[in-house]
C-alpha cells in the first residue's frame, strides 16, 4: 500500500496559511511546485479517514497550561447549516447569533484560561443519534476527563443550559467550585423565607446573597441589572 501525500499536519498548515478558501482544490492549488505535489483527492481522502480525536488536541494543548490554576470554561456552539437537510450531524439547536432554534452542527468545548490565554482542551460533537448522548453527558464526560488528568482549576464555569442541579453535583463532588446563571425560575430560599423564584426574590448587593438552591443546597447568587432594566443572575 502506498503511503498518503498528505497528513494531517499539512493540512493544518494549509487551513492556518489560508487567507480565505479551505477546500480541497485551493490546498492542491498552493502546494510547492513537484511532479508529486498532492492532488485535491489526496486532501479529500485525508478528510475521510481521520476521526474526530480529542486526544490529538489534548497532546497539544497539554503543554501550554498549568494543572493547578486558572478556569475551565464550558460552552457550546452551533454551525448553522440551513440547506443540509441530510448531513448526519445537523440537528435541531439554540442559535445565540438567530436568537432561535436552527438547524446545524453542534460543538460543545472545553477550555482552559488564565485570564490572558485561552487554549481549548476537550471537545464533543454533538451526535445523539449515533452516541445517544445529550448536551450534559457530553458535559459530565469533559469535566470527568479534566479531573482525571488532573486539573484543580478556580472555577469552572458554565452556561445556564448547563446549570442543572445534577451538573452542580458533579462539580462539587469534584471539590471544584463553579460559575454559572441561573434561570430567573429557579427556587431559592433566602433566609428561611421559603421558596421561591429567584427573579422574585429581590436580590441585591455588590457582595451577592447567601440562598439555598432547591435539590442541591447553599449558593452565593448575584444579580447583574443591565441598563435597560433587565436581570440576570
Amino acid at each position: 500500500m502506498n503511503p498518503p501525500k498528505v497528513t494531517d499536519e499539512d493540512y493544518i498548515n494549509f487551513i492556518i496559511a489560508t487567507p480565505r478558501d479551505v477546500t480541497a482544490t485551493e490546498a492542491e492549488r498552493v502546494q510547492p511546485e513537484s511532479k508529486d505535489a498532492p492532488a485535491h483527492d489526496a486532501f479529500t481522502r485525508l478528510l475521510a479517514r481521520l476521526e474526530p480525536d480529542a486526544e490529538t488536541l489534548w497532546e497539544e494543548a497539554k503543554t501550554q497550561i498549568d494543572l493547578t490554576s486558572g478556569i475551565l470554561v464550558l460552552d457550546d456552539s452551533t454551525l448553522e447549516k440551513p440547506y443540509s437537510e441530510r448531513n448526519a450531524l445537523v440537528y435541531r439547536h439554540w442559535s445565540g447569533k438567530q436568537k432561535a432554534v436552527v438547524n446545524g452542527i453542534n460543538l460543545i468545548t472545553l477550555l482552559w484560561t488564565d485570564g490572558t490565554r485561552c487554549v481549548p482542551i476537550d471537545y464533543r460533537v454533538f451526535d445523539k443519534d449515533r452516541d445517544g448522548k445529550t448536551k450534559n453527558d457530553h458535559f459530565a464526560e469533559m469535566l470527568l476527563n479534566a479531573f482525571e488528568r488532573g486539573f484543580n482549576p478556580e472555577l469552572v464555569c458554565f452556561d445556564s443550559w448547563y446549570g442543572s442541579v445534577e451538573n452542580l453535583k458533579l462539580v462539587r463532588s469534584l471539590g471544584w467550585h463553579f460559575l454559572t446563571r441561573l434561570k430567573a425560575n429557579r427556587q431559592i430560599n433566602v433566609n428561611r423565607s421559603g421558596l421561591q423564584a429567584v427573579s422574585a426574590a429581590g436580590l441585591c448587593g455588590r457582595d451577592g446573597t447567601i440562598c439555598w438552591l432547591k435539590g442541591f443546597g447553599e449558593i452565593k447568587v448575584f444579580c447583574v441589572r443591565a441598563t435597560d432594566g433587565t436581570a440576570e443572575y
